[in-house]
């Protein structure tokens, strides 16, 4: 069920749950104003007839005519017994009512209360003793609480009204923003991410449009630096395969062709068999360094071989040797040799990138490398490499492929990668790696 039928069902079973309490307020009401009326109009009554509080009166039992008075008093019935038996009625009968004019049976039903006969004992001049018979007739004093209570519920009924026309066009305002966010979403998910929503008189809309339009603006950013890592991997894929090509041109195909050389010269004793040899042994120790050399920079088997820590120390010699103006130290536990090929091959690709960035942009003079794995729930590994270099503002400066592939690659292990730096005071990239 929709949220706008869930409200309107909500707000029906509520304004039911008013008038039905409502009218049940309004008719004990009726009924307590009914009874206060009645029992007003029979004091008044008994008091206009006993003349200020005498049960005496000056009056002859043929002059009692003047009782008529009485017929004034609303929502009563009064009539007067004779001392021969004669009755005789001295207010209006009240049954001569328009059918069309009294309220329903129903709510007379409900109003109506049970209103004892009060009789008054009236002493004449002339000695003779004439009873009046006072009865409840409040037929009036109903119809117009029925009157009320019908502009009463007519009152609540177009409130009622007034709520869902107001329910409905708040609604309408809403799912009508609800359904340019929902369309928003769909876009996203078809990885369209230049959609931008518009600013949302309501508030709360406003803030989830705020946030689906940052979350687009990021995807989008991501997905821009996804596509052009692809192309840099792509373009990196393609040089490491011309340059590989090259090298085993140049250097296998050439020490290949100058053994055969020097195989077809030994055959037909056109040279010294021992010069010959010893060529043969030289090129042959040459091609040796050389698919040595491709093959550790294709996937250094000393990391299958010895593990993680072994491989840091022999790249920490090698960088070491080629630039020994650099100090670098390394700190790495033993237990890092026990971790999974997958996460020990990201590691030790990033730790070997942050090497070349120094080397390359840093200018530094000393770096520092440290491995570890925490202990806490989460077996965390974390290592860091920090240089002394000279630093950069990375709010400014635009972040290469490297740092790029950096990230992808912590990110890929459900990682988190850290880079701090400021202009002068050297560069601390951080990870941290839950192994669990």
């Amino acid at each position: 069920m929709s949220i706008r039928y869930q409200i309107i069902i909500r707000i029906l079973l509520s304004s039911l749950c008013i008038l039905v309490l409502g009218g049940a307020i309004a008719i004990w009401q009726a009924r307590q104003a009914v009874n206060k009326e009645v029992d007003a109009s029979i004091s008044s009554a008994l008091q206009f007839i006993t003349l200020g509080g005498s049960e005496h009166t000056s009056l002859k039992l043929d002059e009692l005519s003047r009782l008529g008075a009485l017929r004034q008093t609303r929502h009563l019935t009064i009539e007067l017994l004779k001392p021969n038996g004669d009755l005789r009625q001295l207010t209006e009968d009240q049954a001569t009512r328009q059918p069309e004019a009294m309220p329903p049976a129903w709510f007379i039903s409900f109003v109506l209360d049970q209103y004892p006969e009060v009789k008054k004992q009236i002493h004449t001049s002339d000695g003779h003793t004439v009873t009046l018979l006072i009865k409840a007739q409040p037929l009036d004093e109903i119809t117009e609480v029925w009157e009320e209570s019908v502009a009463f519920f007519l009152s609540i009924s177009l409130l009622t009204a007034l709520s869902f026309m107001t329910v409905n066009l708040v609604l309408n305002k809403s799912f009508k923003s609800i359904g340019l966010i929902v369309d928003a979403l769909r876009m996203i998910e078809t990885g369209q991410y230049r959609q931008q929503l518009p600013t949302f008189e309501t508030a709360e809309f406003d803030i989830i449009a705020k946030a689906i339009n940052h979350m687009t603006s990021e995807l989008e950013k991501a997905q821009e630096q996804n596509r052009s890592l692809t192309q840099h991997s792509l373009a990196i894929q393609e040089d490491e395969r011309q340059r590989l090509s090259q090298e085993l041109h140049d250097e296998l195909g050439q020490s290949l062709t100058a053994i055969k050389v020097m195989a077809v010269a030994a055959i037909h004793q056109k040279a010294d068999p021992g010069k010959i040899s010893a060529s043969i042994t030289d090129i042959c120790d040459h091609l040796m360094g050389v698919v040595r050399s491709m093959m550790q920079q294709l996937h250094p088997l000393i990391l299958t071989e010895l593990g993680l820590k072994a491989t840091l120390e022999d790249m920490v010699n090698h960088w070491s040797e080629r630039n020994p103006e650099l100090c670098l130290s390394l700190q790495c536990c033993d237990e890092v040799d026990y971790l999974e090929k997958n996460v020990t091959i990201q590691i030790f690709r990033v730790i070997q990138e942050c090497l070349t960035n120094v080397v390359r942009h840093a200018q530094a003079r000393r770096v520092n490398i440290s491995v570890e794995i925490a202990d806490d729930p989460e077996n965390t590994l974390q290592f860091q490499v920090q240089d002394d270099g000279r630093g950069c503002d990375l709010n400014s400066t635009s972040r290469g492929f490297g740092l790029l592939g950096m990230k992808e690659r912590i990110q890929s292990l459900t990682g988190e990668l850290v880079m701090q730096s400021m202009p002068n005071q050297g560069m601390t990239i951080t990870a941290s790696i839950p192994l669990t």
